[in-house]
Parts: structure tokens; C-alpha cells; sequence
């Protein structure tokens, strides 16, 4: 049932809303506040779906209150209540997030329309909230080892931020999750994530792949088409392998981590972008620098942070968190039963040369799960899992 709360200093003006609302729909829950102050505790102490806000009170006025609320409890909708002469005042807060204005006397049925569309939004927002929590569990980074807890802690000073990240470690270890947990805990988290996997792009294509291109900069450009800097615009683009990266494409994203412009392949315009950068590579770069093959330069321009994930053999204490996490995964996703391991079988694992890392202990679960019994034994271990 929408709780809606009116913050009005006018007891007349709080009448005609709460009386129009009422008539609208009885299962509107309407309560009300004689000034911004009172309002904003009752907003502090409880949930609302929606607030009719007034822009000219005592002791404060609802620029004020919308600016407060916005800071602790950002995804309730306002609808400022605007005099004659607040018209420029009502138009400045929705630039800090009102949803509407309504302006005095209210007219019915603006007001009966955007107070369903308001409520309507809210109901958006909230469930976006909720499928972001959900997507979020898809990176949940498992582990209490002493290297996972020093990677988290990174990550949270980090996120919030828009330092670059270069993340190394060997394959297979967990970069791509270290990566979307920096966008998921950052402020660019509702916009675009693209990732580009250096490694398995054509060095003749890397640079459209990435700055785009126009119709006709080479044989198969038969259109304008934008890149993947583009893409990630107000979010974060991860680069991948970005140890196999061409020489001259390296130079091009230095100068896109420099100016913050880049240039689609055949043209002569720069574009504008506004992008975190966060790249991963298995390669040892400063052996790469001193062979040749990697910018020094763009080096220092990507590695303002870095984040190094061990190998599985140097967290084993986390294997018995892995495979919980994965049977219970695999499980989800087969629509089965989750089985158990038991004490022996966690064991025997904990004590393999996880060469292949996470992932490699990721298909052995998944196979163990598969072949082996209604509980998996050290036998099952031993006959399925086996190098």
C-alpha cells in the first residue's frame, strides 16, 4: 500500500492534497508534516513511497529538505509544491532530483497523474535495486584467506574512486571478478561495464574494436560504428590481456587515458569520453618494458593501483568455502539437489596442484558432482578428479 507523506506549512494546501489523494484511491496511505524540519524526521523514521514536498517553509524549505533526503535515502520520489513565484526555484530541483513540480492551487488531474507516475518510478527503482543485489552475487568474491581479505579491503578504498586498476595474476585466478567488483562497489555501478579481451582480438582490428571507426576507413567499414571506450561512457571498460595489446593500439590508449578524447579509425574529430579504466594481465609487464613490447608509459598510466590475485595453491584455506559456493551454484543452475563432500573429499582436494586455478576447480566440482555419488567421497575424488 503506497505511503505517501505531504510536507506542506499550509494547513489548507495539506487539506485539498490529502482530500484529492484520498478520493484517488483508498489504498493510499497519506500522512502529513507542517514543515521541513518535522518532515524530514518522519522521513529519517520511516518509509515512504512518495513526498509532496512545499519549496517555501519555516525553519527549512524544501530545497533543503529534497538536498537531505537525497544524501540517506535517495530512491523516494519528490514532488515539490510550487508558488507562483517558486516556478524557476520548483525547475532547479529537479536538477537535484525532484521528480516534478506541481504548482499551487493544484490542478487535479496533473497532480492525480504525477503522483502515479511518480510511484510508478519508485516501484522501478526499487526493483532495479533488487536485480543489481542479484546480478552482484554472479561476482561474489569467496574467501576468508589473508590474500582474498586484502583484495576485498583494496577493492572498498578503491571503488569508490576513479584510480585505474591493473590486476595481475596467473590464469584462471578470479582478475574478471576482482574487475566487476570494482565497478559493482564504484559510483559509475549503474552505468555500462564493457569488457575487451585483448587477447582475442586481431591486432589489425584492436583499434576499431576499441575507438570505433567510419564508413569507409577500410574495405569492410560500411557504416559508422562506435567503439568500446563509447560503449563505457560514464562507466568502466575493463581491458583484458591487455599485455597482448599491438604497440601502436597501446599508444592510442595512452592517449585516451591522457586527454580523455579518442578518435574512430578514419576520422579527424576527437570525441570525449568519460571512462574508468581497469585492466588485467597474466604477463610479468615490466619484463615485457624491458623486451620491448609493452609501453613504459602507459604502464604507470594504468598501474595507479595495483591488485595482485594469488594462485589457488596459495589460498587453500578458502577450497572448502570454493566448493560450497560452487556445489550450491551448480545445483541452482541444473535444478538439483545440492550434494556434499565429505571431510576426506574436502581434504584430498585441498592437498591437489590446482595448476588451472579457480577454474580449474570449478569443472572438478562440477564434474565430481556430476559422475560421483549421492554424497561425494574421497573415492569419488580420487577416481574423478585425478590429474
Amino acid at each position: 500500500m503506497p505511503k505517501i507523506l505531504i510536507i506542506e506549512d499550509e494547513a489548507t494546501i495539506r487539506r485539498v492534497l490529502g482530500k484529492i489523494l484520498a478520493e484517488e484511491s483508498d489504498t493510499y496511505i497519506v500522512e502529513e508534516a507542517e514543515d521541513g524540519v518535522q518532515g524530514l524526521e518522519m522521513i529519517k523514521n520511516d518509509d515512504y513511497d512518495l513526498v509532496l514536498c512545499d519549496i517555501k517553509m519555516p525553519k527549512m524549505d524544501g530545497v533543503e529538505v529534497l538536498e537531505a533526503v537525497k544524501k540517506i535515502k535517495s530512491e523516494i520520489p519528490f514532488v515539490m509544491i510550487s508558488g507562483h513565484g517558486d516556478l524557476e526555484t520548483a525547475i532547479q530541483t529537479m536538477r537535484l532530483g525532484a521528480f516534478d513540480y506541481i504548482s499551487k492551487p493544484p490542478d487535479l488531474n496533473r497532480l492525480l497523474n504525477t503522483v502515479r507516475n511518480a510511484l510508478d518510478r519508485k516501484v522501478l527503482v526499487v526493483e532495479n535495486k533488487r536485480l543489481k543485489k542479484k546480478v552482484s552475487k554472479n561476482y561474489e568474491m569467496v574467501g576468508n584467506s589473508d590474500p582474498i581479505n586484502h583484495i576485498k579491503e583494496i577493492i572498498e578504498k578503491v571503488a569508490p574512486t576513479d584510480a585505474r586498476v591493473l590486476i595481475t595474476g596467473p590464469n584462471g585466478t578470479g582478475k574478471e571478478l576482482v574487475a566487476h567488483w570494482l565497478h559493482e562497489k564504484s559510483e559509475r555501478s549503474d552505468a555500462s561495464f564493457v569488457e575487451v579481451n585483448c587477447a582475442a582480438i586481431p591486432s589489425e582490428l584492436i583499434e576499431s574494436e576499441l575507438f570505433g571507426h567510419v564508413k569507409g576507413a577500410f574495405t569492410s567499414a560500411v557504416k559508422d560504428r562506435a567503439g568500446k571506450f563509447e560503449a563505457a561512457h560514464k562507466g568502466t571498460i575493463f581491458l583484458d590481456e591487455i599485455g597482448d595489446m599491438s604497440l601502436p593500439a597501446q599508444a592510442k590508449v595512452l592517449r585516451a587515458l591522457q586527454e580523455s578524447m579518442i578518435q574512430r579509425v578514419g576520422a579527424d574529430k576527437d570525441i570525449k569520453v568519460d571512462v574508468r579504466v581497469v585492466a588485467a594481465t597474466n604477463k610479468d609487464l615490466k619484463k615485457e618494458i624491458e623486451e620491448g613490447r609493452f609501453r613504459e608509459d602507459l604502464y604507470h598510466r594504468l598501474a595507479v593501483i595495483l591488485v595482485k590475485v594469488p594462485a589457488l595453491n596459495d589460498r587453500r584455506d578458502d577450497i572448502p568455502l570454493l566448493i560450497n559456493h560452487f556445489t550450491e551454484k551448480i545445483a541452482t543452475e541444473q535444478g538439483t539437489v545440492q550434494k556434499q563432500f565429505t571431510d576426506n573429499a574436502v581434504k584430498l582436494l585441498q592437498e591437489y596442484d590446482w595448476t588451472g586455478n579457480i577454474r580449474e576447480l570449478r569443472n572438478v566440482i562440477e564434474r565430481l558432482i556430476i559422475l560421483g555419488g549421492a554424497e561425494i567421497s574421497e573415492n569419488d575424488v580420487k577416481l574423478f578428479a585425478s590429474k
